[in-house]
């Protein structure tokens, strides 16, 4: 089944010209770009636009397997080769033989990998786990993805400035949704006829006040978050009308003179968190009302100076400046970071 990208604006037309480009050739591709903008997908569409595109194409997640798991699933292992190794289990890299392998969340390799991979793909020969020495002759395809800067990591030394430009044949920026505004009413009309067919609903008309209110969004989530919100309100809809209450009334501005893109992005995720009073994880926590993994919530929130006692001083402080009397409670310290990580 053919992948749909869909959007006419110029930002994602760049990315468009640049897939045909890189398509047919087996260059090896590094995506960039913020969670939940649709790498794997543009991953896939390179690799269905090559001569590659009758052979698998295998994904693979970087961040969401186990170090110390992460080796043998990569390059496979010999029976024996560990405990539990009862049989021989070819790698990801074998797998993709003659197809395309995707890394996603490559700037989350374990630097003790980073060695192995950069000989696999100069050499395209992997060595199994256990396998002494013997080498396996491969021809795989690369495509790698990271939404992390990696020349800040290669200065901090936290990722190998020789796989980083081993990796950086052809980049390929993916912008975020909010520099695509003017495809995310075609985007909501596509998620809104793809759930509604899956609940048996018949939906076919999307307000225009809604798509406004959509485009007025700044999506620190990207599509992802976008899929989800059309998602959740194609559950609510019981009409042939789209409805998405309460969505209107917390708009977060695309663009602002006065506020960064930082400052909107973090009063976003503080107003989901008080929706969900501060639960991370689970269906209904704010990492799924975000569109983004619990990880890349926890992430987000660290780096912007986010979290429950922080945001509970700034609220007594502006008690204090408001005239407020009264006590006012503690902050709820155990539910920070690590406490949010247990009860996610």
């Amino acid at each position: 089944m053919a992948v749909q990208l869909i959007g006419t604006s110029r930002a994602f037309r760049k990315v468009l010209d640049a897939i045909s480009v890189v398509g047919p050739v087996d260059s090896t591709v590094l995506l960039l770009g913020e969670t939940g903008t649709g790498k794997e997908l543009i991953a896939q569409s390179i690799h269905e636009a090559g001569t590659r595109r009758d052979q698998r194409f295998v994904p693979v997640n970087c961040a969401a397997i186990p170090p110390g798991l992460l080796e043998s699933e990569l390059f496979g292992h010999e029976r024996g080769a560990f405990t539990g190794a009862i049989t021989q289990s070819p790698g990801r890299f074998q797998r993709a033989h003659r197809g395309t392998l995707f890394l996603d969340e490559i700037g989350d390799l374990p630097m003790e990998l980073q060695p192995k991979l950069l000989r696999v793909l100069q050499d395209q020969h992997v060595d199994p786990l256990g396998s002494s020495g013997r080498s396996v002759p491969i021809d795989t395809r690369v495509i790698a993805a990271t939404n992390q800067n990696l020349p800040e990591l290669v200065e901090r030394r936290e990722f190998r400035a020789d796989l980083y430009y081993r990796l950086n044949v052809f980049p390929i920026r993916i912008p975020p949704l909010r520099e695509r505004v003017e495809d995310i009413g075609l985007l909501a009309t596509h998620f809104v006829r793809r759930f509604a067919d899956r609940q048996g609903k018949v939906i076919s008309h999307i307000p225009d006040a809604i798509v406004s209110a959509l485009q007025n969004y700044s999506w620190p989530g990207n599509i992802r978050e976008l899929q989800n919100v059309i998602e959740r309100a194609v559950v609510e809809t019981r009409t042939s009308v789209l409805a998405m209450p309460g969505f209107e009334a917390q708009p977060v501005p695309a663009s602002s003179t006065a506020r960064t893109l930082a400052q909107v992005e973090r009063e976003h995720i503080l107003a989901t968190l008080a929706e969900t009073n501060w639960l991370l994880g689970g269906w209904n926590g704010a990492a799924a009302r975000l569109g983004l993994s619990r990880t890349t919530l926890i992430s987000k929130m660290q780096r912007l100076g986010i979290s429950r006692a922080a945001d509970g001083a700034a609220r007594i402080s502006a008690r204090r400046r408001n005239g407020a009397s009264g006590p006012s409670p503690a902050p709820n310290r155990t539910r920070d970071y690590a406490g949010a990580r247990a009860s996610a």
